[in-house]
């Protein structure tokens, strides 16, 4: 009867060993980060005319576009989830860069479009006498981060890794 319980427990013993080796290796066969902001890029180039996908370093996708001087993709990094960067040639930018902003921004935060540019709009025009050149603000559980310089402005919007 002993024999029966102790070959009962190696059985039991083994089938969890199996189960265990078997989802390991369903973890190793998982898509990586990097995958998940290429398809990011891969739906920017597709949605909004005009951006073409350039070069990837150090988890960051570099993308262009006519209406924006710089404009990049940041894939998850210890702080944020997902981080758009763009720059606008001009002090004050237009109403189509703040729109390009606003669509990439809807795709990779997956927000509607006009709350986007809500935000956005509202970040770049507190920048000013009062409030200064740099200017962080929360909107929709994202991070907005505007500054502006002399000859250009640029703005960074991100979510965090607790959110």
């Amino acid at each position: 009867m002993a024999s029966s319980v102790e070959s009962r427990k190696s059985t039991a013993f083994a089938a969890l060993a199996l189960l265990g080796a078997m989802g390991l290796t369903a973890l190793c066969t998982s898509p990586a980060r990097a995958d998940r902001c290429d398809d990011l890029a891969g739906q920017l180039k597709n949605q909004i005319d005009g951006v073409a996908v350039g070069k990837t370093a150090a988890n960051v996708i570099y993308l262009s576009h006519p209406q924006a001087k710089g404009l990049t993709l940041g894939c998850a990094g210890r702080n944020y989830s997902n981080q758009l960067f763009a720059k606008a040639d001009s002090r004050k930018p237009k109403p189509a860069f703040l729109e390009l902003v606003a669509s990439a921004a809807a795709i990779i935060f997956t927000l509607p479009k006009d709350d986007m540019l809500s935000g956005a709009t509202r970040c770049i025009k507190r920048m000013g006498l009062f409030r200064g050149d740099d200017v962080k603000t929360r909107y929709r559980r994202l991070d907005m981060h505007c500054t502006r310089t002399k000859t250009d402005a640029s703005i960074t919007i991100s979510r965090g890794t607790d959110e």
